[in-house]
């Protein structure tokens, strides 16, 4: 399965950069860090003026459609998402079968004011602190790739760090093990991780089992108003949206059209 390969493969990086930069001295470096993390959740939060929040994502590739996105220029792109209206970014960071760089975003965070999270298949506290150092505001923590207890430490550790965290879901077992966790952000991804097949009815099926005063966001699937409008109506707060932006000429042009009211 794909997911079992992108975490193995995380994990066998995880080992050589904690043997090159351990965790204290990754620490230490915070005292130097100028990025200080924002509160994400007025952010992502629907309002009566902004319905449709929208998490435009920098993204190069994907396993499942090669490379996205040719001309890449992630400063660029964050740039017109910004310029567009988007109301906080995904940075891919996974470098292997997404093509992404953590050094993005440092990158990115010099130059957009924009909200940061950091996409990754995070499955240690060193990668969090990374987060912290490298810019992001919060991180992605799929529910699928962890057990209970780690969920709700990594979960743990983000806030500890000021970071907050958008709990990735597929199904109810994967809702169940969020809510247990404390998770306020909850995405909802209509792709399923094992099979890569969609279901876009998924965020319909889950969105009554979901406590009140959590903020969903929907992923993947997103390309067109009619279908954010529908979900929109359901409940969901915010769009989690990569590449029908990453394959428009007009980015800033391509946000403000979903967005508009």
């Amino acid at each position: 399965m794909i997911l079992d390969d992108i975490i193995k493969k995380t994990k066998e990086d995880l080992d050589r950069r904690k043997s090159d930069f351990p965790m204290e001295w990754l620490g230490r470096s915070l005292s130097y860090n100028n990025f200080v993390p924002r509160d994400v959740k007025p952010y992502l939060r629907r309002t009566k003026e902004n319905p449709y929040r929208i998490i435009a994502e920098v993204k190069k590739a994907s396993p499942s459609k090669g490379i996205i996105r040719e001309d890449f220029d992630p400063i660029s792109i964050a740039q017109a998402y910004e310029a567009g209206g988007a109301d906080a970014l995904s940075v891919l960071t996974e470098p292997h079968f997404f093509k992404g760089k953590l050094e993005c975003l440092t990158q990115i965070r010099r130059f957009v004011s924009t909200p940061l999270l950091r996409k990754d298949f995070i499955v240690d506290e060193y990668q969090v602190l990374e987060a912290s150092v490298y810019g992001a505001d919060f991180v992605l923590l799929i529910a699928m790739a962890l057990d209970k207890k780690t969920l709700s430490s990594l979960l743990e550790f983000a806030r500890r760090l000021g970071l907050e965290a958008l709990v990735e879901i597929h199904d109810k077992t994967d809702l169940l093990k969020a809510v247990a966790a404390g998770a306020d952000i909850i995405g909802i991804n209509h792709r399923n991780l094992e099979t890569f097949e969609m279901d876009m009815s998924l965020s319909q099926k889950l969105l009554p089992l979901i406590p009140k005063g959590k903020i969903i966001v929907a992923e993947s699937g997103l390309n067109d108003k009619a279908t954010i409008e529908n979900l929109s109506k359901e409940g969901i707060d915010a769009f989690l949206i990569g590449e029908h932006f990453m394959r428009q000429d007009d980015i800033a042009g391509a946000v403000r059209k979903l967005k508009e009211i």
